[in-house]
């Protein structure tokens, strides 16, 4: 079951922090850059329900990982621009890490 995949969960939760963190991004921003990472990490969260789902699922897995790369850019932007703290950037980053560190070890087993 898909709840029992930990990249899942991770995205999941990731998910979580980023609602309620980017809520509090300026009002100019809501539109644009928090809704971007919100509707990033919906897509990421989907790419990994499909790839679990599917036996060919490289291609999915290689979208996710693109995907968290554009996560990490936009999370990077933001914390740069000032909407995010440092301490809020860290934890983005440390969970953005484990889960490309998820997903390398998911796409190796997958292609063994």
């Amino acid at each position: 079951m898909i709840d029992q995949l930990i990249i899942f969960q991770k995205l999941y939760d990731l998910y979580l922090y980023a609602h309620r963190t980017v809520d509090k991004f300026p009002k100019s921003q809501r539109f644009l850059l928090s809704n971007y990472l919100l509707q990033t990490n919906i897509e990421m969260i989907r790419l990994a329900i499909v790839a679990n789902s599917k036996k060919g699922r490289l291609e999915e897995q290689k979208e996710l990982s693109v995907k968290l790369d554009i996560f990490r850019v936009f999370v990077r932007l933001s914390k740069d621009i000032n909407f995010l703290s440092i301490k809020e950037y860290q934890y983005f980053i440390e969970r953005i890490n484990e889960i490309g560190r998820l997903l390398t070890a998911w796409r190796k087993s997958s292609s063994c």
